[in-house]
C-alpha cells in the first residue's frame, strides 16, 4: 500500500449536499461531492472524452459527463452508463474541523 498524503481542499460549507466543487491540488483537478454528508473525491476530467466532471450533473451515487453523458459511481469510480469504458480514479477523503482534506499518493 503506498503512503497517502492528505491535502486541504475546501470548507465544509463550500460544498452543500447533493453538489459537486472542481478543487486543485497541485497540477491535479479533483471532483469533490458532498452525498448526505459523506464527501468523496475523483477525478475531474471524463475518463472518455476530457470533460469536467464537476460541469456533471449527480443523481443518486452517480455523476453523469456534462459532453456525452457517460455515467460513473462516485464512491467506486466505476463505469455505470457509456459511453466512457474505463473508471475514474478515486481518492479518499476526511474532514478536520472545517476543512474537508483529500488524500492523494505521495511523491
Amino acid at each position: 500500500m503506498s503512503a497517502v498524503t492528505f491535502h486541504p481542499v475546501a470548507k465544509v460549507s463550500e460544498v452543500e449536499q447533493g453538489e459537486v466543487r472542481r478543487v486543485s491540488v497541485g497540477e491535479r483537478e479533483i471532483a469533490l461531492y458532498n452525498l448526505d454528508g459523506q464527501y468523496y473525491a475523483t477525478d475531474d476530467t471524463c475518463s472518455h472524452a476530457q470533460a469536467s466532471l464537476s460541469d456533471g450533473f449527480i443523481d443518486g451515487g452517480e455523476v453523469e459527463c456534462p459532453l456525452h453523458g457517460a455515467r460513473f459511481v462516485i464512491q467506486s469510480g466505476e463505469v455505470a452508463g457509456p459511453p466512457a469504458e474505463e473508471p475514474i480514479a478515486t481518492y479518499p477523503t476526511r474532514v478536520q474541523g472545517d476543512t474537508v482534506y483529500v488524500g492523494l499518493p505521495s511523491a
